[in-house]
């Protein structure tokens, strides 16, 4: 096997990359926008547009080069619900959408604890089993039309070969749903009555089969295997797993910030503070953290560009400027509490280093609470941010690796087939501590702590 087509299914991006297996890196990618349409009845995504992207790019990709397997990778906190038929029994929920809020306490009154799920209770539907549960209680016969719950991974395999199944992956990305110790079922999938209606769960480099006969002839691609599939930061997380020495750290970045410690100090995890445990691809658990960073960072720069010169980062420096906890509240190592400027940056290049350097501050306080060590490998956009790479090397005391790839997401999932995709973690550039920048970090978790 030489090339794979991997489907990236992002909360703001669908992506398909080919890559190349024995050099590791990327050969083409295409992406569009994720939209999700209002309802009725809920906020869902677009499925048919998603397909639509993803068997065009598929097929111009095809012709470029030759196809030699296909896997997804997707985010977390998804997944669909598919009739006798193999159809969906309902439109996918978005997660974000607070319609599962309106039924908390009867669903908190079932669901697992902590100590059996690693999953904390999230509000809207970041937690799946919150989305069942709403779904399930609200729409008028649809517990009777779902025959098969499948993760959102699993849903895009299923399009692709008709073979239905669950990556543990996904269902161990704060679900409720999945014991991470255990690797089984936790008690809530019998209280939601979806007993025997949950896909099979397998490991993501399984195979699920060929892809299907009307594909391989319309997209002009054989019958290529296709793997079980993989939640994106466990993805990210694979390349490092396989080719370096514990302990070490991965930041996975994007619309989340997912922060996840391997062969770190033991911790009590807080789940109050958006601490989980996550389910690795060698069916391992993994304490994690995450904060919606990129989010964030759009909702501060609100379309602006540009990086800030080194006479921006000293006026941040010199002046105090800095952004405080949390610009989405919801979620994160400091949830419940509103943003606030100790200042407002004088240009667009003080509040873009300002930026950058609260989003590391974050990103720090999320690896201290899961007992990070060694080196803080940063995949996705975050790794071509100074300003962010610097105060988190400096934040941590400890040295930070930049990923050059465009998707870490990708070039980690296609490494399930195998090869030198994603480079064995070792590819990038070191950021170390940068004394100038300790006591902007020192007094920002003052202002933090005052600011509880």
């Amino acid at each position: 096997m030489q090339t794979a087509a991997v489907i990236d299914i992002g909360k703001t991006n669908v992506k398909v990359a080919l890559v190349d297996l024995g050099r590791g890196a990327e050969i083409a990618v295409e992406t569009q926008a994720n939209a999700v349409i209002p309802g009725p009845p809920w906020p869902h995504f677009d499925v048919a547009g998603q397909w639509t992207f993803i068997t065009a790019a598929l097929r111009r990709l095809g012709r470029a080069a030759r196809i030699d397997g296909i896997v997804v990778t997707t985010h977390g906190a998804c997944a669909a619900l598919l009739d006798a038929a193999g159809e969906l029994a309902a439109p996918v929920l978005d997660y974000e959408h607070p319609g599962p809020d309106a039924l908390r306490a009867a669903y908190d009154a079932i669901r697992p604890d902590f100590d059996e799920t690693g999953s904390p209770a999230l509000p809207a539907g970041l937690n799946l089993g919150a989305q069942l549960h709403w779904m399930l209680e609200g729409m008028a016969g649809l517990r009777g039309r779902v025959a098969q719950v499948v993760t959102w991974p699993g849903y895009w395999g299923h399009r692709l070969t008709g073979v239905v199944a669950s990556d543990v992956c996904s269902l161990g990305c704060h679900t409720d749903l999945w014991n991470p110790w255990r690797g089984e079922w936790s008690g809530l999938v019998a209280r939601l009555g979806l007993a025997g209606r949950m896909a099979p769960a397998r490991r993501p480099e399984a195979v699920l089969g060929p892809l299907r006969a009307e594909l391989q002839a319309e997209l002009g691609i054989g019958a290529v295997p296709v793997l079980a599939g993989i939640h994106d930061s466990n993805a990210s997380l694979l390349p490092h797993l396989r080719g370096r020495a514990a302990p070490f750290a991965v930041v996975s970045t994007g619309t989340w910030v997912i922060s996840m410690a391997v062969g770190g100090a033991a911790v009590t995890l807080d789940p109050a503070r958006d601490t989980l445990v996550n389910v690795n691809a060698l069916g391992a658990p993994v304490p994690s953290a995450r904060f919606m960073g990129g989010r964030e960072h759009d909702l501060i720069r609100q379309g602006r560009v540009g990086t800030g010169s080194s006479g921006d980062a000293a006026r941040v420096r010199e002046g105090g400027v800095m952004l405080l906890p949390s610009v989405v509240g919801e979620s994160g190592p400091f949830p419940g509490r509103v943003h606030r400027w100790t200042q407002q940056p004088a240009t667009e290049g003080e509040r873009a280093v300002a930026l950058g350097y609260y989003l590391a501050l974050m990103t720090a306080e999320c690896l201290g609470m899961i007992g990070a060590a060694g080196p803080s490998l940063i995949e996705g956009p975050f790794g071509g941010n100074e300003a962010f790479l610097a105060m988190l090397a400096t934040a941590t005391g400890r040295p930070v690796i930049a990923s050059s790839a465009r998707t870490g997401t990708a070039l980690g999932a296609a490494l399930l087939f195998g090869g030198a995709a994603g480079g064995g973690g070792a590819a990038g550039r070191e950021v170390t501590p940068d004394p100038a920048l300790m006591p902007y970090a020192a007094a920002w978790r003052r202002a933090v702590l005052s600011q509880g």
